[in-house]
């Protein structure tokens, strides 16, 4: 008897256990692809670069509202710069060089470098309080730029990860580097050593194995030239040496080529893409420093005290023991060097120590290096060119030659009185030569020793711990200067007084909560008009005062008597108001003069 046999519907049983393989293929393939990007060496870089970031700040994310740090100075005009490139980013970006500082005068965001390519943080919240977060967390960000900026240029020249890093952590934590804990575009270099290393990448250049044709990739170039762009819209001080550092760069590459092809009597080859990349690449990157650059022509037209002089510089100018000592924010050198930097005329830009351990490894690197010979001594000569620079005035007794002959001669130059931040550039060059001398391939270890290659990787991580521990920090996070109920929802064109002195800083702080036009701002030098202004506010209130503001255009006077003690303004709280035609209200622990 055969039975009723059970109907089995096509596609039944058998397609849905192949479905559940199909599912199971798909989700491991998702998991084992998802496995390799997290071990992906540039996944662990970077996401060990901010979290080594927040270590090495810390404990700047602890309280990200209610801090600065190092101190309320230039943060807090550093925090009111973003604010503003994003406000105008928001309104009207056709006006971002005419900032609401400084009434009645235009071109004011140019009076200090402007932090402009982090316009785009500023569109994210409102306020002073969420100027000072922003602040912060770019704070912490820049450091991992620079790491990662580092890292991969040492990678792409040739080195190996434990060189690398070295050159990382040397780069974004070097000693001298926390003097500056108050100056954000100077922390923030990264994008100069991330854009070079894009260069190298879409060449296919390296310090180990030269040109290779096979590696040339035009978007990398081109990227190169994007990232270099950014970096001169954060400031010229660090920008413009860039710029020529990179031109320079250039004209050595086409000298190469030139001499190739001279003495090959053949063009050697120079793929299209990659010609139209860099031809693209350059021209954008020069419109952009030429766009920079002419709000800050037209300030030196108008302000002629904004140039720069050779003795400025010369106040700035460290001596020789300057880059062999720490500053005071160093964990480990600051004490220990107490008495070197008592020495010092302006310890904060004098304290140029790129750390003792690297200075060890570089000079090991010159001797024993995966690098040519010719192209160690290439980078120690540039160590002692950009440390000569850096130098500036104290190089020969006068800096000339030298960075004084640049101040005279080279267009731009003079916008920067500080020379001591070319270290920079001796830092990156000694983090190099020290990624040089921890590299060893394997191909050129005797047999013998192979084996041992993997626990030599662990032996490597000795230097970057070492690199690491002498850029632990002391830098003091001090409480952000809270906004005085008598300045929310102002009405400009307005004055805060007291006026004067850093509490402008805060005042321009303040002043992102709607961005009022304030005459207040800080700056190297005093505009005219705000020193008239300044002058003629001194008897404020009496009938001169307010006449001489009305017809400055300035509709609202802001005193803040917490902070006239020992200032023109201590008694301003109680002079009368009687017929002048104004109003005095008081808001909080402030008073409002209404002068319309």
């Amino acid at each position: 008897m055969g039975g009723v046999r059970e109907a089995v519907p096509v596609g039944g049983a058998g397609s849905g256990v192949r479905a559940a393989g199909r599912r199971g293929t798909v989700l491991r393939g998702v998991l084992g692809a998802g496995g390799r990007l997290a071990r992906h060496e540039w996944t662990v870089a970077v996401v060990g670069s901010l979290v080594l970031a927040a270590a090495m700040t810390w404990p700047t994310l602890r309280d990200i509202t209610g801090t600065l740090p190092q101190d309320t100075g230039d943060p807090t005009l550093q925090a009111w710069q973003i604010a503003w490139g994003g406000h105008a980013l928001r309104t009207d970006p056709t006006r971002v060089w005419h900032s609401n500082t400084f009434f009645p005068e235009p071109y004011s965001y140019a009076y200090s470098d402007t932090l402009l390519g982090f316009a785009p943080a500023g569109l994210l919240g409102t306020g002073p309080v969420a100027a000072v977060a922003r602040y912060n967390v770019l704070y912490v960000l820049v450091h991992a730029l620079a790491f990662v900026g580092a890292y991969a240029l040492s990678r792409q020249l040739g080195a190996g990860r434990a060189g690398a890093a070295v050159a990382g952590a040397s780069f974004a934590y070097a000693p001298w580097k926390l003097a500056q804990a108050g100056h954000l575009h100077v922390l923030c270099v990264g994008g100069i050593a991330l854009s070079l290393a894009m260069l190298a990448r879409g060449h296919g250049w390296s310090l180990r194995r030269g040109p290779r044709r096979g590696r040339v990739r035009a978007g990398w170039a081109a990227a190169g030239w994007l990232v270099a762009a950014w970096q001169v819209t954060l400031g010229f001080g660090i920008g413009l040496p860039f710029a020529y550092a990179l031109g320079l760069l250039c004209l050595g590459a086409a000298g190469g080529y030139g001499w190739s092809w001279w003495r090959r009597r053949t063009r050697p080859a120079f793929p299209r893409a990659l010609l139209l990349a860099d031809l693209a690449g350059a021209t954008a990157f020069a419109g952009v420093t030429l766009l920079m650059a002419a709000p800050y022509l037209e300030v030196v037209a108008r302000h002629p005290a904004g140039r720069r002089t050779v003795a400025q510089v010369a106040m700035f100018s460290p001596p020789p023991r300057g880059f062999l000592t720490g500053p005071p924010e160093s964990w480990l050198w600051g004490d220990a060097h107490a008495v070197a930097r008592a020495a010092l005329g302006f310890p904060t830009e004098m304290t140029l120590l790129p750390g003792m351990a690297l200075l060890g490894l570089a000079v090991a690197g010159l001797f024993f290096s995966v690098w040519r010979i010719r192209y160690r001594v290439a980078l120690g000569a540039g160590v002692l060119v950009s440390a000569g620079l850096a130098a500036g005035a104290t190089l020969g007794g006068d800096g000339d030659p030298g960075y004084v002959t640049l101040v005279r001669h080279v267009p731009g130059w003079d916008a920067i009185r500080t020379p001591g931040r070319l270290v920079l550039w001796t830092t990156l060059l000694l983090g190099i030569l020290a990624a040089g001398a921890l590299t060893v391939h394997r191909s050129e270890l005797p047999p013998g020793a192979r084996g041992w290659r993997r626990w030599a990787r662990w032996v490597l991580v000795l230097p970057v711990l070492l690199v690491l521990l002498e850029g632990v920090n002391r830098t003091p996070h001090v409480p952000v200067p809270a906004e005085p109920a008598a300045l929310r929802g102002l009405a400009g064109p307005a004055l805060v007084l007291p006026s004067g002195g850093t509490r402008e800083f805060h005042v321009m702080l303040w002043s992102t909560d709607g961005f009022p036009r304030v005459v207040n701002g800080l700056a190297s030098f005093t505009p005219a008009s705000q020193e008239r202004i300044r002058t003629a506010s001194e008897s404020f209130p009496d009938a001169a005062s307010v006449a001489y503001l009305r017809a400055s255009g300035v509709r609202t006077v802001v005193l803040l008597p917490g902070y006239a003690a020992g200032t023109p303004w201590r008694e301003a709280a109680d002079r009368p108001v009687d017929g002048l035609g104004i109003r005095r209200e008081a808001v909080g622990d402030g008073l409002v003069f209404r002068l319309d």
